[in-house]
């Protein structure tokens, strides 16, 4: 069971996508696990063949636990009892009963087929437990007609009216009241999950603060003039010029970038940007752009696009939620000016953006109206200081002023 998030202390195993003696290789989706932050399609990162799945769906267990063993080209297979007999020492308890625990006699073949599994989001899942819907009788609408939370508040609403009588013809009916509903289970456990976050963020590390002010006439100009030449569904967005000038920025400062480990900075080589995404829902995720320096604008357009969909259909890898080096939040399109971050540990810095709005500039003593960024860095004192902190804001400036070289 990975670990999946900074304090994330269990995981449930939703579904399996390999079988024993199936082949997979380094990136393959072997399963899906549900945490408080949704679902996570879990990658395999060696190659060879699945030897013997030890937790079956629908069993919470806690991180680090073996889920399945998988051997080399060539290699004999395990025996059932020793793999088995290591996976149940490993495991925790989870309130289970003897009835929960794997067999360690060869699982039989089932005598019937299996039946065919729903594709349903955590959030659709828990929704229609709350409302007594059954998931079998829903029509899903997303990705591969999985379901998703719509489909089941249609499905409430369709059982309600079929349960409602009949008006008298002669009545006027009346309107039923929109209440607001409380909070699903699914969004206390990811506010407790970000509670958890950051009350150990703002605990342990010592953040400082910078910000500076930026001129973005120049990389507006010609954005404008590059999506001219563009079709609609091909233009860039402001937001990408920022993630690839942070990350050309990491590149001049790498003090930035890494983790906070056994009390000594650890920089990281690759620069994976953790992107803040908010969930429509409630909460946010942080998803990371794996090698974010070296790809294309488009290539990162199209990275971010695709990111979206995903946390939005719930939808990312396991990979997307622990490989992030450094986080940037944007929330310029909320109006905002400023935004100050608190650090997603073992990270050692995060970088905000706010809205880009015209205000009064004054260069080489001419005083005119530009459109103007404020952009942050909270930092981890015990990993930089200051000097780098600034080194690093000016980099992201002087990029942003020269965009036709991102």
């Amino acid at each position: 069971m990975p670990s999946l998030g900074a304090d994330m202390r269990a995981g449930t195993l939703i579904a399996w996508k390999v079988k024993p003696g199936d082949r997979v290789k380094r990136g393959d989706i072997i399963a899906e696990v549900e945490t408080e932050k949704g679902l996570v399609e879990v990658e395999v990162f060696e190659e060879g063949v699945v030897d013997q799945i030890l937790v079956q769906p629908g069993e919470k267990v806690p991180v680090e636990t073996v889920l399945a063993t998988i051997r080399s080209e060539g290699m004999p297979v395990t025996p059932a009892a020793t793999v088995v007999g290591a996976a149940v020492k490993e495991r925790a308890p989870t309130g289970a009963g003897p009835e929960a625990r794997p067999s360690l006699e060869a699982p039989h073949p089932p005598s019937q087929p299996p039946e065919r599994r729903i594709r349903v989001s955590p959030l659709a899942r828990k929704l229609a437990a709350e409302l007594g819907i059954d998931l079998s009788t829903v029509q899903g609408t997303g990705p591969h007609g999985a379901i998703e939370r719509a489909d089941v508040e249609r499905a409430a609403a369709k059982r309600l009216a079929e349960k409602a009588p009949t008006p008298p013809v002669s009545e006027k009916p009346i309107p039923p009241m929109r209440e607001k509903p409380a909070a699903t289970e699914f969004q206390v456990g990811m506010r407790r999950a970000i509670a958890a976050a950051m009350a150990r963020s703002n605990r342990e590390i010592p953040h400082y603060y910078l910000e500076t002010r930026i001129d973005m006439s120049r990389a507006l100009h010609w954005l404008e003039a590059e999506n001219q030449k563009r079709p609609i569904k091909e233009r860039l967005l402001p937001v990408v010029l920022l993630i690839k000038a942070v990350a050309r920025a990491l590149g001049d400062v790498p003090e930035l970038n890494g983790y906070w480990i056994d009390d000594r900075l650890q920089p990281q080589e690759a620069i994976h940007i953790g992107f803040a995404i908010s969930l429509r829902q409630g909460g946010l995720v942080v998803p990371a752009i794996h090698h974010t320096d070296l790809k294309s604008l488009d290539e990162l357009m199209e990275a971010l696009r695709d990111l979206i969909t995903r946390v939005r259909a719930g939808r990312l890898r396991s990979s997307e939620m622990t490989d992030a080096t450094v986080t940037l939040t944007n929330l310029g399109d909320l109006g905002v000016e400023k935004v100050y971050g608190v650090i997603y540990p073992p990270q050692v810095a995060l970088i905000g953006f706010g809205k880009i709005a015209e205000q009064p500039w004054a260069e080489n003593g001419m005083i005119g109206i530009r459109p103007v960024l404020t952009a942050t860095l909270a930092a981890d004192h015990r990993a930089t200081d200051g000097h780098q902190g600034g080194r690093f804001l000016e980099a992201l400036n002087r990029y942003l002023q020269e965009v036709a070289k991102l």
